[in-house]
C-alpha cells in the first residue's frame, strides 16, 4: 500500500545523505549505525553546526597559534569570523566609510581568531574580505601607524601578545577619551565602543570577586587573552581618578541590569 509514510522514506533514500550511507554499508561493508556516524562526521568537517553561525559569520581554516609553517595536518583549527557586525559595521560606514570600515573588520577578525586559538595571514584575511592582499597591507600600515597590535600569524608568533585595538580603546577611556572622540579617532561605531567597556566593566567586576581568567572567559563568552589583558590594565589604571571613572561605569551596568529584570 503506497502510504504517504512509504512516500517519504522512498523520496528519503534518493538523498545525498542516503546515497552516502549506502555506499558505506554496500561497498566499504560499514554497519549502518557506523556509516550514520560517518556521515555525521563528514557533513560536520564540511559544514559545521549550521546553528553556531549567526548572520554574517564564517568559518575559516587556518593554522594554529604556535605551529610552526610547514607542520602537517593538526596544525590547523577552524574559526568562526564575524565578517559583518551588522548595525556596528554600519555605523563605521556611515560615519567613516569603506576604508575605516574594512579597517575595523581586519581588527576584529584578527582578535577572534587568537581567541579561538588561530593565527590568521594576511591571505586569510583577504580572502575573508573579498579584496588583494596588497589591500591588507596597506590597511597594515595605516593600523600599525596608529599604534594598534595586529595579531597576524607573523606577528603574533614573532614577538607574543601585544595590545589589543580594545585594549586601546579602554586605555584610552580610562585617560578621559569620551564615547565620541574614541569613535572620532579610533574609527570604531560608538556601539562597538560601549560593548568594549560593558565588557571591560564585567571583567573587573568578576576579577575582583576572586574569579580566574578562565572562569572570567566562560561566564562572558570571551577570549582568555583578551580577559588577562583587561585585568592588566585595570591592575595599571588603579588610580583615584580612573578608579572614580570605573565605578561610575560599574554603577551605571548594575542600573541597567536591575532595570531590565523588573522589566521582565
Amino acid at each position: 500500500m503506497d502510504t504517504t509514510e512509504a512516500r517519504e522514506e522512498r523520496l528519503a533514500s534518493k538523498t545525498p545523505q542516503e546515497r552516502f550511507k549506502r555506499i558505506m554499508e554496500e561497498e566499504y561493508h560499514y554497519a549502518p549505525k557506523i556509516a550514520a556516524a560517518i556521515l555525521a562526521e563528514a557533513e560536520d568537517c564540511l559544514y559545521g553546526k549550521a546553528a553556531e553561525l549567526r548572520p554574517g559569520q564564517m568559518r575559516v581554516i587556518m593554522a594554529k597559534r604556535g605551529e610552526r609553517s610547514g607542520n602537517p595536518r593538526n596544525s590547523q583549527v577552524e574559526v568562526i569570523w564575524t565578517v559583518d557586525a551588522g548595525v556596528e559595521d554600519r555605523e563605521v560606514m556611515r560615519m567613516h566609510g569603506r576604508e575605516a570600515l574594512r579597517q575595523v573588520r581586519i581588527e576584529r577578525l584578527l582578535d577572534e581568531a587568537l581567541e579561538q586559538g588561530g593565527a590568521a595571514t594576511q591571505e586569510d584575511l583577504a580572502a575573508a574580505l573579498h579584496t588583494s592582499v596588497r589591500t591588507i597591507k596597506r590597511d597594515f600600515g595605516v593600523l600599525q601607524r596608529r599604534g594598534e597590535f595586529l595579531p597576524s600569524r607573523g606577528m603574533v608568533e614573532g614577538i607574543g601578545r601585544g595590545q589589543t585595538h580594545k585594549g586601546l580603546i579602554i586605555r584610552l577611556w580610562l585617560q578621559g577619551e569620551t564615547f565620541d572622540r574614541l569613535a572620532t579617532h579610533t574609527r570604531h561605531s560608538p556601539s562597538s565602543i560601549q560593548r568594549y567597556l560593558r565588557h571591560f566593566v564585567q571583567v573587573v567586576g568578576l576579577h575582583q570577586q576572586g574569579f580566574k581568567a578562565e572562569e572570567i572567559g566562560l561566564a562572558l563568552q570571551m577570549g582568555v587573552h583578551l580577559v588577562e589583558e583587561y585585568v592588566e590594565i585595570y591592575a595599571q589604571h588603579d588610580l583615584p581618578a580612573q578608579r572614580a571613572r570605573l565605578q561610575e561605569q560599574m554603577e551605571r551596568l548594575q542600573r541597567v541590569s536591575t532595570a531590565q529584570k523588573g522589566a521582565k
